[in-house]
């Protein structure tokens, strides 16, 4: 896809991959940006650098989660600034803690902002790009969408949904000239991610380094974008090796109590004594 001329929205604009997102599309030529977000003064910081680079931009300040709202501001949005031919789903949230200290609360919120976020306006926009017969849809995962990580149970899961969803997606929406993408990067330097434990040993990239690759994968129409290569071997390590995968990355996971230091202990013994 040549996102030159294109109107895009993009979701979870106001920071991390989807404000790196939000500007290099902006740098790429795409003549308008929906950005949708919940928090309005940043999202009105991302505007201006964005009307800097020459391109039109439309803020909408909007909480995934409200269903009504969502569908008024997207059919006036449509009506006022034409089709919309790109999609970013990049809204998420994440929290971290060990699955028997998890908090049902903010197991809800993970799963309404990156399920049912992402579903509710992704079936809004999608249903009028079939009508246009056009279209493209790019569903932000993880590397955690492949493979699941200990203390991120509930984020993995929402993970694996979205990569499950976009493959459905991409089937279904084949015959309305559709495109249905899933970006899946690593670890990134974010706001969100530096309020978690980092796991041992993984370099994080950077949210530039994630938008450059989405224009890449874009550009090649491909079906999944791996960002940077750690994630490529982490995937092939899980394709050939999947048990051995899971004890490095219980070793890797940063721990929160003794029986799960004792666990960490017994498994760092039975990876040497295979070695």
């Amino acid at each position: 896809m040549k996102v030159q001329g294109k109107t895009a929205l993009v979701t979870g604009a106001s920071r991390g991959i989807g404000r790196a997102i939000a500007l290099e599309l902006a740098k790429q030529g795409v003549k308008r940006l929906l950005l949708l977000a919940r928090d309005a003064p940043r999202l009105a910081e991302v505007a201006i650098e964005i009307e800097m680079l020459g391109v039109e931009v439309v803020t909408l300040v909007l909480d995934l989660t409200q269903v009504v709202e969502m569908n008024i501001a997207l059919a006036q949005a449509w009506r006022d600034h034409g089709p919309i031919d790109l999609l970013i789903n990049c809204a998420g949230v994440a929290h971290q803690a060990p699955f028997l200290k998890s908090q049902l609360l903010q197991v809800q919120q993970e799963i309404n902002v990156n399920l049912v976020g992402m579903y509710t306006i992704t079936r809004l926009v999608a249903r009028r790009m079939a009508a246009q017969g056009e279209g493209t849809i790019v569903n932000v995962a993880s590397l955690m969408g492949k493979v699941a990580a200990p203390t991120m149970a509930t984020y993995s899961a929402t993970k694996f949904a979205i990569l499950g969803f976009t493959q459905a997606l991409r089937g279904e929406l084949a015959a309305y000239n559709i495109h249905v993408i899933a970006l899946l990067p690593s670890l990134t330097d974010t706001d969100m991610v530096r309020e978690l434990e980092w796991f041992r040993w993984l370099v994080p990239t950077t949210p530039e380094k994630v938008a450059q690759a989405l224009m890449r994968g874009l550009h090649k129409e491909s079906p999944e974008i791996l960002v940077g290569w750690q994630s490529y071997l982490a995937v092939w390590c899980n394709r050939i090796a999947p048990m051995l995968l899971e004890k490095i990355l219980l070793i890797a996971a940063p721990m929160q109590d003794k029986n799960q230091g004792y666990q960490r202990r017994k498994y760092v013994r039975w990876l040497k004594s295979g070695l």
